[in-house]
Protein backbone atom coordinates (compact mmCIF):
# COMPACT_ATOMS: atom_id res chain seq x y z
CA UNK A 1 0.00 0.00 0.00
CA UNK A 2 2.96 2.50 0.74
CA UNK A 3 4.27 2.26 -2.77
CA UNK A 4 1.08 2.89 -4.48
CA UNK A 5 0.54 5.68 -2.05
CA UNK A 6 3.95 6.92 -3.43
CA UNK A 7 3.18 6.77 -6.94
CA UNK A 8 -0.20 8.30 -6.56
CA UNK A 9 1.21 11.22 -4.87
CA UNK A 10 3.60 11.36 -7.84
CA UNK A 11 0.56 11.28 -10.01
CA UNK A 12 -1.28 13.50 -8.45
CA UNK A 13 1.89 16.31 -7.91
CA UNK A 14 2.21 15.71 -11.98
CA UNK A 15 -1.16 16.53 -13.21
CA UNK A 16 -1.19 19.48 -10.99
CA UNK A 17 1.98 20.72 -12.34
CA UNK A 18 0.68 19.95 -15.78
CA UNK A 19 -2.41 22.01 -15.48
CA UNK A 20 -0.53 24.94 -14.42
CA UNK A 21 1.88 24.61 -17.06
CA UNK A 22 -1.25 24.05 -19.66
CA UNK A 23 -2.38 27.67 -18.22
CA UNK A 24 0.80 29.33 -18.73
CA UNK A 25 1.14 27.89 -22.23
CA UNK A 26 -2.35 29.14 -22.84
CA UNK A 27 -1.96 32.76 -21.35
CA UNK A 28 1.31 32.94 -23.41
CA UNK A 29 -0.30 31.61 -26.84
CA UNK A 30 -3.10 34.02 -26.39
CA UNK A 31 -1.38 37.11 -25.50
CA UNK A 32 1.02 35.80 -28.94
CA UNK A 33 -1.54 35.55 -31.05
CA UNK A 34 -3.28 38.91 -30.37
CA UNK A 35 0.47 40.37 -31.72
CA UNK A 36 0.50 38.34 -35.11
CA UNK A 37 -0.41 39.22 -38.18
CA UNK A 38 -4.17 37.85 -39.82
CA UNK A 39 -1.23 36.06 -42.53
CA UNK A 40 0.60 34.07 -39.57
CA UNK A 41 -2.53 33.02 -37.97
CA UNK A 42 -3.20 31.20 -41.42
CA UNK A 43 -0.16 29.58 -41.04
CA UNK A 44 -0.39 28.96 -37.52
CA UNK A 45 -3.85 27.17 -37.94
CA UNK A 46 -1.60 24.65 -40.78
CA UNK A 47 0.88 23.57 -38.06
CA UNK A 48 0.88 20.68 -35.73
CA UNK A 49 2.65 19.27 -32.88
CA UNK A 50 5.85 17.74 -33.24
CA UNK A 51 5.54 14.44 -30.93
CA UNK A 52 4.86 12.07 -33.52
CA UNK A 53 7.69 13.33 -35.86
CA UNK A 54 10.21 13.21 -32.90
CA UNK A 55 8.83 10.01 -31.67
CA UNK A 56 9.43 8.55 -35.46
CA UNK A 57 12.97 10.21 -35.43
CA UNK A 58 14.21 8.67 -32.17
CA UNK A 59 12.73 5.33 -33.38
CA UNK A 60 15.16 5.35 -36.37
CA UNK A 61 18.06 6.39 -34.51
CA UNK A 62 17.70 4.16 -32.29
CA UNK A 63 17.24 1.38 -34.84
CA UNK A 64 19.91 2.76 -36.84
CA UNK A 65 22.03 3.15 -33.69
CA UNK A 66 21.90 -0.55 -32.69
CA UNK A 67 21.71 -3.25 -35.48
CA UNK A 68 25.23 -2.26 -36.15
CA UNK A 69 26.14 -4.82 -33.91
CA UNK A 70 24.69 -7.61 -36.11
CA UNK A 71 28.36 -7.33 -38.63
CA UNK A 72 30.37 -8.26 -34.99
CA UNK A 73 27.78 -10.80 -33.56
CA UNK A 74 27.36 -13.02 -36.58
CA UNK A 75 31.07 -12.78 -37.13
CA UNK A 76 32.23 -16.65 -37.17
CA UNK A 77 34.87 -17.72 -34.79
CA UNK A 78 35.85 -21.48 -35.83
CA UNK A 79 36.51 -23.73 -32.56
CA UNK A 80 40.81 -23.89 -33.27
CA UNK A 81 41.08 -20.07 -32.64
CA UNK A 82 41.89 -17.93 -29.56
CA UNK A 83 39.00 -15.93 -28.83
CA UNK A 84 41.44 -13.17 -27.62
CA UNK A 85 43.04 -13.13 -30.50
CA UNK A 86 40.47 -13.13 -32.56
CA UNK A 87 38.64 -10.47 -30.01
CA UNK A 88 41.47 -8.56 -30.78
CA UNK A 89 41.05 -8.44 -34.51
CA UNK A 90 37.46 -7.56 -33.83
CA UNK A 91 38.54 -4.45 -31.87
CA UNK A 92 40.52 -3.04 -34.18
CA UNK A 93 37.86 -3.41 -36.95
CA UNK A 94 33.91 -4.23 -36.38
CA UNK A 95 33.44 -3.45 -32.62
CA UNK A 96 35.32 -0.39 -32.96
CA UNK A 97 32.88 0.38 -36.22
CA UNK A 98 29.91 -0.41 -33.81
CA UNK A 99 31.15 1.67 -30.56
CA UNK A 100 32.03 5.04 -33.36
CA UNK A 101 28.85 4.62 -35.22
CA UNK A 102 26.93 4.25 -31.94
CA UNK A 103 28.45 7.47 -30.29
CA UNK A 104 28.02 9.32 -33.82
CA UNK A 105 25.00 8.53 -34.32
CA UNK A 106 24.06 9.30 -30.57
CA UNK A 107 25.90 12.74 -31.15
CA UNK A 108 23.45 13.36 -33.96
CA UNK A 109 20.72 12.53 -32.26
CA UNK A 110 21.53 14.70 -29.40
CA UNK A 111 21.64 17.69 -32.08
CA UNK A 112 18.06 16.64 -33.23
CA UNK A 113 17.23 17.05 -29.35
CA UNK A 114 18.59 20.53 -28.91
CA UNK A 115 16.95 21.84 -31.97
CA UNK A 116 13.70 20.85 -31.55
CA UNK A 117 13.82 21.98 -27.94
CA UNK A 118 13.91 25.19 -29.63
CA UNK A 119 11.14 24.15 -32.45
CA UNK A 120 7.73 22.76 -30.98
CA UNK A 121 5.55 22.75 -33.55
CA UNK A 122 6.10 22.35 -36.80
CA UNK A 123 4.35 22.49 -40.76
CA UNK A 124 4.79 20.44 -43.91
CA UNK A 125 8.11 22.27 -44.92
CA UNK A 126 9.37 21.37 -41.75
CA UNK A 127 8.39 17.98 -41.75
CA UNK A 128 10.28 16.87 -45.26
CA UNK A 129 13.06 18.72 -44.38
CA UNK A 130 13.30 16.82 -41.31
CA UNK A 131 12.84 13.24 -43.62
CA UNK A 132 15.67 14.19 -45.51
CA UNK A 133 18.08 14.85 -42.15
CA UNK A 134 16.72 11.50 -40.69
CA UNK A 135 17.68 10.07 -44.42
CA UNK A 136 21.18 11.17 -44.40
CA UNK A 137 22.20 10.31 -40.44
CA UNK A 138 20.53 6.82 -41.25
CA UNK A 139 23.33 6.74 -44.02
CA UNK A 140 26.20 7.60 -42.01
CA UNK A 141 27.09 4.33 -40.53
CA UNK A 142 27.29 2.78 -43.91
CA UNK A 143 30.17 5.41 -45.02
CA UNK A 144 31.56 5.14 -41.73
CA UNK A 145 31.91 1.28 -42.72
CA UNK A 146 33.72 2.33 -45.85
CA UNK A 147 36.25 4.58 -43.66
CA UNK A 148 36.76 1.59 -41.15
CA UNK A 149 37.41 -0.90 -43.93
CA UNK A 150 39.51 1.42 -46.44
CA UNK A 151 41.11 3.08 -43.98
CA UNK A 152 43.66 4.70 -46.92
CA UNK A 153 40.99 5.36 -49.17
CA UNK A 154 39.56 9.06 -49.50
CA UNK A 155 36.63 7.80 -50.66
CA UNK A 156 35.12 6.93 -47.33
CA UNK A 157 35.91 9.71 -46.07
CA UNK A 158 34.66 12.21 -48.80
CA UNK A 159 30.94 10.61 -48.09
CA UNK A 160 31.00 10.67 -44.46
CA UNK A 161 32.08 14.62 -44.38
CA UNK A 162 29.46 15.11 -47.09
CA UNK A 163 26.81 13.78 -45.46
CA UNK A 164 27.70 16.08 -42.37
CA UNK A 165 28.04 18.79 -44.06
CA UNK A 166 24.64 18.29 -45.67
CA UNK A 167 23.04 17.38 -42.56
CA UNK A 168 24.14 20.75 -41.14
CA UNK A 169 22.80 22.78 -44.10
CA UNK A 170 19.47 21.28 -43.66
CA UNK A 171 19.52 21.90 -40.14
CA UNK A 172 20.22 25.36 -40.62
CA UNK A 173 17.43 26.02 -42.89
CA UNK A 174 15.30 24.35 -40.64
CA UNK A 175 16.18 27.07 -38.09
CA UNK A 176 15.82 29.72 -40.56
CA UNK A 177 12.67 28.57 -42.12
CA UNK A 178 11.27 28.44 -37.95
CA UNK A 179 13.01 31.85 -36.83
CA UNK A 180 10.83 33.04 -40.39
CA UNK A 181 7.61 31.61 -38.63
CA UNK A 182 7.94 32.31 -34.98
CA UNK A 183 4.88 30.76 -33.66
CA UNK A 184 7.08 27.48 -34.54
CA UNK A 185 9.51 28.39 -31.90
CA UNK A 186 9.38 27.49 -28.49
CA UNK A 187 7.79 30.29 -26.13
CA UNK A 188 10.55 30.94 -24.47
CA UNK A 189 11.84 32.61 -27.79
CA UNK A 190 8.73 33.63 -29.19
CA UNK A 191 8.04 36.14 -25.64
CA UNK A 192 11.78 36.91 -25.76
CA UNK A 193 13.33 40.07 -27.38
CA UNK A 194 16.44 38.91 -28.33
CA UNK A 195 15.30 36.34 -31.39
CA UNK A 196 18.24 37.77 -33.80
CA UNK A 197 20.11 36.49 -30.93
CA UNK A 198 19.16 33.07 -30.92
CA UNK A 199 19.31 32.38 -34.21
CA UNK A 200 22.82 33.85 -34.81
CA UNK A 201 24.02 31.48 -31.80
CA UNK A 202 22.15 28.41 -32.94
CA UNK A 203 23.38 28.81 -36.40
CA UNK A 204 26.78 29.43 -35.14
CA UNK A 205 26.29 26.11 -33.39
CA UNK A 206 25.57 24.08 -36.22
CA UNK A 207 28.05 25.04 -38.62
CA UNK A 208 30.76 24.45 -35.94
CA UNK A 209 30.68 20.48 -37.32
CA UNK A 210 29.80 20.87 -41.28
CA UNK A 211 33.03 23.28 -40.88
CA UNK A 212 35.39 20.79 -39.50
CA UNK A 213 34.38 18.28 -41.85
CA UNK A 214 35.01 20.19 -44.73
CA UNK A 215 39.01 20.59 -43.67
CA UNK A 216 38.97 17.59 -42.76
CA UNK A 217 38.02 16.36 -46.54
CA UNK A 218 40.45 18.92 -47.58
CA UNK A 219 43.39 17.79 -45.32
CA UNK A 220 42.61 14.15 -46.64
CA UNK A 221 44.33 14.94 -50.10
CA UNK A 222 46.95 16.45 -48.07
CA UNK A 223 47.84 14.70 -44.96
CA UNK A 224 45.35 11.57 -44.41
CA UNK A 225 46.13 10.76 -40.70
CA UNK A 226 44.94 14.42 -39.81
CA UNK A 227 41.57 14.25 -41.41
CA UNK A 228 41.02 11.71 -38.51
CA UNK A 229 42.12 13.89 -35.73
CA UNK A 230 39.84 16.73 -36.88
CA UNK A 231 36.66 14.48 -37.05
CA UNK A 232 37.59 12.97 -33.60
CA UNK A 233 37.39 16.56 -32.68
CA UNK A 234 34.21 16.96 -34.15
CA UNK A 235 32.56 14.05 -31.56
CA UNK A 236 34.34 15.71 -28.74
CA UNK A 237 33.74 19.47 -30.00
CA UNK A 238 31.53 20.25 -27.12
CA UNK A 239 33.53 19.99 -24.33
CA UNK A 240 36.62 20.70 -26.04
CA UNK A 241 34.69 24.15 -26.92
CA UNK A 242 33.64 24.49 -22.98
CA UNK A 243 37.33 23.71 -21.92
CA UNK A 244 38.72 26.65 -23.98
CA UNK A 245 35.78 29.13 -23.03
CA UNK A 246 36.71 28.19 -19.12
CA UNK A 247 40.74 28.74 -19.69
CA UNK A 248 39.49 32.00 -21.38
CA UNK A 249 37.34 32.90 -18.58
CA UNK A 250 40.24 32.39 -15.96
CA UNK A 251 42.81 34.19 -18.32
CA UNK A 252 41.13 37.23 -19.46
CA UNK A 253 38.11 37.22 -16.98
CA UNK A 254 34.46 36.00 -17.37
CA UNK A 255 32.81 37.50 -20.62
CA UNK A 256 29.48 38.84 -20.59
CA UNK A 257 26.65 37.16 -22.19
CA UNK A 258 23.05 37.87 -23.05
CA UNK A 259 20.86 35.93 -20.19
CA UNK A 260 19.09 34.33 -23.32
CA UNK A 261 22.43 32.83 -24.31
CA UNK A 262 22.02 30.62 -21.38
CA UNK A 263 18.70 28.64 -22.61
CA UNK A 264 19.45 27.05 -25.73
CA UNK A 265 22.87 25.57 -26.76
CA UNK A 266 25.58 26.02 -24.07
CA UNK A 267 26.87 22.86 -23.90
CA UNK A 268 26.93 22.80 -20.77
CA UNK A 269 27.51 19.44 -18.65
CA UNK A 270 23.87 20.39 -16.77
CA UNK A 271 22.27 21.86 -19.84
CA UNK A 272 18.51 20.21 -20.10
CA UNK A 273 17.59 17.38 -22.52
CA UNK A 274 14.18 16.51 -23.02
CA UNK A 275 13.44 13.88 -20.70
CA UNK A 276 10.80 11.76 -22.75
CA UNK A 277 12.88 11.59 -25.52
CA UNK A 278 15.54 10.21 -23.60
CA UNK A 279 13.39 7.26 -22.77
CA UNK A 280 12.03 6.84 -25.66
CA UNK A 281 15.42 6.87 -27.15
CA UNK A 282 16.45 4.20 -24.57
CA UNK A 283 13.33 2.04 -25.16
CA UNK A 284 14.10 1.68 -28.79
CA UNK A 285 17.37 0.76 -28.35
CA UNK A 286 16.57 -1.96 -25.35
CA UNK A 287 13.28 -3.37 -27.65
CA UNK A 288 15.79 -3.72 -30.70
CA UNK A 289 18.45 -5.46 -28.87
CA UNK A 290 15.51 -7.96 -27.68
CA UNK A 291 14.25 -8.29 -30.98
CA UNK A 292 17.59 -9.27 -32.17
CA UNK A 293 18.27 -12.16 -29.98
CA UNK A 294 14.88 -14.08 -31.59
CA UNK A 295 15.94 -13.24 -34.54
CA UNK A 296 18.85 -15.22 -34.40
CA UNK A 297 16.60 -17.81 -32.78
CA UNK A 298 14.76 -18.11 -36.01
CA UNK A 299 17.13 -18.11 -38.55
CA UNK A 300 20.08 -20.34 -36.56
CA UNK A 301 17.88 -22.96 -34.61
CA UNK A 302 15.35 -24.23 -36.91
CA UNK A 303 16.24 -27.98 -38.02
CA UNK A 304 15.81 -28.99 -41.91
CA UNK A 305 13.01 -31.29 -42.22
CA UNK A 306 15.41 -34.01 -44.06
CA UNK A 307 17.49 -33.73 -41.40
CA UNK A 308 15.25 -34.38 -38.59
CA UNK A 309 14.04 -37.37 -41.38
CA UNK A 310 17.25 -38.88 -41.37
CA UNK A 311 19.04 -38.42 -38.29
CA UNK A 312 16.22 -38.37 -35.60
CA UNK A 313 13.41 -40.47 -37.18
CA UNK A 314 10.92 -37.95 -37.60
CA UNK A 315 11.20 -37.04 -33.95
CA UNK A 316 11.17 -33.26 -33.67
CA UNK A 317 11.57 -33.06 -29.84
CA UNK A 318 14.78 -35.08 -30.40
CA UNK A 319 16.14 -32.64 -32.81
CA UNK A 320 15.60 -29.73 -30.88
CA UNK A 321 17.05 -31.01 -27.92
CA UNK A 322 20.44 -30.26 -29.54
CA UNK A 323 19.74 -26.75 -29.25
CA UNK A 324 19.52 -26.24 -25.87
CA UNK A 325 22.29 -24.60 -24.87
CA UNK A 326 20.95 -21.57 -27.85
CA UNK A 327 17.92 -21.71 -25.81
CA UNK A 328 18.77 -21.41 -22.38
CA UNK A 329 21.33 -18.36 -23.73
CA UNK A 330 18.86 -16.96 -25.36
CA UNK A 331 16.02 -17.25 -22.27
CA UNK A 332 18.67 -15.84 -20.27
CA UNK A 333 20.35 -13.13 -22.37
CA UNK A 334 16.24 -12.01 -22.83
CA UNK A 335 15.59 -11.51 -19.11
CA UNK A 336 18.84 -9.35 -18.73
CA UNK A 337 18.00 -6.95 -21.34
CA UNK A 338 14.49 -6.46 -19.80
CA UNK A 339 15.60 -6.43 -16.34
CA UNK A 340 18.44 -3.73 -17.10
CA UNK A 341 15.60 -2.09 -18.72
CA UNK A 342 13.21 -2.27 -15.99
CA UNK A 343 16.32 -0.56 -13.68
CA UNK A 344 16.77 2.01 -16.51
CA UNK A 345 12.36 2.87 -16.31
CA UNK A 346 13.00 2.89 -12.22
CA UNK A 347 15.97 5.50 -12.57
CA UNK A 348 13.93 7.44 -14.85
CA UNK A 349 10.68 7.58 -12.96
CA UNK A 350 12.44 8.90 -9.87
CA UNK A 351 14.55 11.47 -12.26
CA UNK A 352 12.68 14.99 -12.65
CA UNK A 353 15.26 16.55 -14.85
CA UNK A 354 17.90 15.12 -17.63
CA UNK A 355 20.95 16.91 -18.32
CA UNK A 356 23.41 16.78 -20.90
CA UNK A 357 26.30 14.63 -18.95
CA UNK A 358 23.09 12.39 -17.60
CA UNK A 359 22.27 11.87 -21.36
CA UNK A 360 26.33 10.89 -22.18
CA UNK A 361 26.32 8.36 -19.29
CA UNK A 362 22.61 6.73 -20.56
CA UNK A 363 24.39 6.72 -24.48
CA UNK A 364 27.37 4.65 -22.93
CA UNK A 365 25.29 2.01 -21.14
CA UNK A 366 22.91 1.44 -24.08
CA UNK A 367 26.07 0.91 -26.50
CA UNK A 368 26.83 -1.84 -24.31
CA UNK A 369 23.31 -2.81 -24.42
CA UNK A 370 23.63 -2.82 -27.88
CA UNK A 371 26.67 -5.75 -27.18
CA UNK A 372 24.80 -8.34 -25.62
CA UNK A 373 23.57 -10.06 -28.69
CA UNK A 374 27.39 -10.78 -29.53
CA UNK A 375 27.23 -12.21 -25.84
CA UNK A 376 24.51 -14.51 -26.56
CA UNK A 377 26.27 -15.49 -29.28
CA UNK A 378 29.67 -16.21 -27.88
CA UNK A 379 27.92 -18.11 -24.90
CA UNK A 380 26.84 -20.89 -26.53
CA UNK A 381 29.78 -20.73 -29.81
CA UNK A 382 32.54 -22.80 -28.13
CA UNK A 383 32.91 -26.40 -27.11
CA UNK A 384 32.40 -27.36 -23.26
CA UNK A 385 34.87 -26.44 -21.30
CA UNK A 386 37.11 -24.74 -23.41
CA UNK A 387 39.22 -21.84 -22.62
CA UNK A 388 37.46 -19.93 -25.82
CA UNK A 389 34.11 -20.87 -23.20
CA UNK A 390 35.73 -19.34 -20.38
CA UNK A 391 36.80 -16.28 -22.20
CA UNK A 392 33.57 -15.70 -24.03
CA UNK A 393 31.51 -15.72 -20.41
CA UNK A 394 33.76 -13.42 -19.03
CA UNK A 395 33.38 -10.86 -21.80
CA UNK A 396 29.55 -11.27 -21.20
CA UNK A 397 29.86 -10.40 -17.74
CA UNK A 398 32.14 -7.24 -18.37
CA UNK A 399 29.24 -6.28 -21.16
CA UNK A 400 26.61 -6.56 -18.38
CA UNK A 401 28.67 -4.95 -15.70
CA UNK A 402 29.32 -1.73 -17.73
CA UNK A 403 25.89 -1.66 -19.43
CA UNK A 404 24.95 -1.38 -15.17
CA UNK A 405 27.83 0.82 -14.04
CA UNK A 406 26.85 2.93 -16.86
CA UNK A 407 23.26 3.75 -15.32
CA UNK A 408 24.31 4.05 -11.55
CA UNK A 409 26.41 6.81 -12.55
CA UNK A 410 23.28 8.76 -14.06
CA UNK A 411 21.65 8.19 -10.47
CA UNK A 412 25.47 9.60 -8.69
CA UNK A 413 25.20 12.63 -11.70
CA UNK A 414 21.65 13.33 -10.67
CA UNK A 415 22.66 13.05 -6.81
CA UNK A 416 24.99 15.85 -7.09
CA UNK A 417 22.51 18.25 -7.86
CA UNK A 418 19.40 16.24 -6.39
CA UNK A 419 17.23 19.31 -5.74
CA UNK A 420 16.71 19.96 -9.12
CA UNK A 421 16.95 16.24 -10.66
CA UNK A 422 15.77 13.80 -8.39
CA UNK A 423 11.99 13.30 -6.40
CA UNK A 424 12.76 13.73 -2.51
CA UNK A 425 12.27 9.78 -1.97
CA UNK A 426 15.29 9.00 -3.78
CA UNK A 427 17.35 11.31 -2.36
CA UNK A 428 20.44 11.89 0.46
CA UNK A 429 17.90 10.05 3.84
CA UNK A 430 14.36 9.44 1.49
CA UNK A 431 12.72 6.74 1.92
CA UNK A 432 13.39 4.88 -1.56
CA UNK A 433 16.90 6.34 -1.60
CA UNK A 434 18.51 2.76 0.00
CA UNK A 435 16.25 0.81 -2.65
CA UNK A 436 17.33 2.62 -5.43
CA UNK A 437 20.79 1.95 -4.64
CA UNK A 438 20.53 -1.86 -4.05
CA UNK A 439 18.36 -1.97 -7.16
CA UNK A 440 21.17 -0.01 -9.45
CA UNK A 441 24.35 -1.71 -8.14
CA UNK A 442 22.76 -5.29 -8.42
CA UNK A 443 23.20 -6.39 -12.32
CA UNK A 444 27.27 -4.23 -11.59
CA UNK A 445 27.93 -6.66 -8.42
CA UNK A 446 26.55 -9.90 -9.71
CA UNK A 447 28.42 -9.13 -13.05
CA UNK A 448 31.51 -8.67 -11.20
CA UNK A 449 31.34 -11.74 -8.73
CA UNK A 450 30.64 -13.88 -11.82
CA UNK A 451 33.82 -12.88 -13.55
CA UNK A 452 35.77 -13.67 -10.51
CA UNK A 453 33.89 -16.89 -9.17
CA UNK A 454 34.99 -17.98 -13.38
CA UNK A 455 38.31 -17.78 -12.76
CA UNK A 456 37.99 -19.41 -9.76
CA UNK A 457 35.90 -21.80 -11.07
CA UNK A 458 36.79 -22.19 -14.76
CA UNK A 459 35.11 -25.23 -15.58
CA UNK A 460 31.92 -24.47 -14.36
CA UNK A 461 31.50 -21.23 -16.08
CA UNK A 462 29.11 -21.29 -18.35
CA UNK A 463 26.71 -23.20 -15.68
CA UNK A 464 28.02 -20.22 -13.04
CA UNK A 465 26.73 -17.56 -15.57
CA UNK A 466 23.49 -18.98 -16.54
CA UNK A 467 23.01 -19.81 -12.89
CA UNK A 468 23.72 -15.70 -12.33
CA UNK A 469 21.16 -14.77 -15.65
CA UNK A 470 18.15 -16.85 -14.14
CA UNK A 471 18.44 -16.34 -10.16
CA UNK A 472 19.09 -12.60 -10.82
CA UNK A 473 15.30 -12.24 -11.62
CA UNK A 474 14.07 -13.63 -8.23
CA UNK A 475 16.72 -10.93 -6.69
CA UNK A 476 14.56 -8.16 -7.76
CA UNK A 477 11.56 -9.93 -6.66
CA UNK A 478 12.84 -10.15 -2.96
CA UNK A 479 15.18 -7.02 -3.12
CA UNK A 480 13.09 -4.84 -1.21
CA UNK A 481 12.90 -7.81 1.46
CA UNK A 482 16.31 -7.80 1.35
CA UNK A 483 17.30 -4.40 1.60
CA UNK A 484 14.75 -3.59 4.81
CA UNK A 485 16.17 -7.00 6.94
CA UNK A 486 19.90 -5.65 6.09
CA UNK A 487 18.75 -2.07 7.21
CA UNK A 488 17.61 -3.75 10.25
CA UNK A 489 19.98 -5.74 11.09
CA UNK A 490 22.96 -3.21 10.74
CA UNK A 491 20.69 -0.42 12.81
CA UNK A 492 20.06 -3.19 15.43
CA UNK A 493 24.09 -3.94 15.05
CA UNK A 494 25.40 -0.14 15.51
CA UNK A 495 22.32 2.13 16.27
CA UNK A 496 20.31 -0.29 19.22
CA UNK A 497 18.63 3.07 20.98
CA UNK A 498 17.63 4.68 17.24
CA UNK A 499 13.97 5.05 17.30
CA UNK A 500 11.97 3.25 14.66
CA UNK A 501 12.51 5.25 11.31
CA UNK A 502 8.76 4.35 10.04
CA UNK A 503 7.23 7.00 12.58
CA UNK A 504 9.67 9.38 11.38
CA UNK A 505 8.88 8.97 7.99
CA UNK A 506 4.84 9.14 8.68
CA UNK A 507 5.04 12.39 10.31
CA UNK A 508 7.58 14.00 7.35
CA UNK A 509 5.24 12.85 4.88
CA UNK A 510 3.54 16.25 4.23
CA UNK A 511 6.87 17.89 4.02
CA UNK A 512 8.15 15.21 1.75
CA UNK A 513 5.34 15.36 -1.06
CA UNK A 514 5.08 19.46 -1.28
CA UNK A 515 8.97 20.25 -2.31
CA UNK A 516 7.80 18.06 -5.99
CA UNK A 517 5.76 20.36 -7.29
CA UNK A 518 8.56 23.08 -8.32
CA UNK A 519 10.79 20.18 -9.18
CA UNK A 520 8.84 19.25 -11.85
CA UNK A 521 8.42 22.47 -13.93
Amino acid sequence: MGDNDDSDIIEHHVEEEMEKKATRSHTVSSSFLESITPSDRDGLSSTQSSHRLLAYSDALISIIATVMILPVAHTKLEDNEELRESLQLLLTSKIAVYLMTFLIVSVAWAAHIRLFQVIVRIDDCLALLNLACMMLITFLPYTFSLMATFTENVLGILLFCGCVMVIGVIQSLIVLYAFSRPFLLNEQIQISENQSFYKQHILKVIMRVPLMCLFASIFSFIFFPLSYVLLAIVIFLPYISQFLKWCRSKAIGQVEETPDSMLFYTYLPNEPLSKERVEAFSDGVYAIVATLLILDICEDNVPDKTVVEKQFGGSLIAALQVYGPEYLAYFGSFATVGLLWFVHHSLFLHITKTTRFMGLMNTLSLAFVGGLPLAYQLTHEFPHNSHNELEAVQISCVIIFFAGIFQLTIWVVALYNEQETLHPYVRYGGREHVFMLAKLALYPCVALGTFFLTCILSKFSTSIFHLMEITVPFAFLVLRLLVRVGLALLRLIFCPDRPDPKTAVEEEDDETTVPFNPLVT
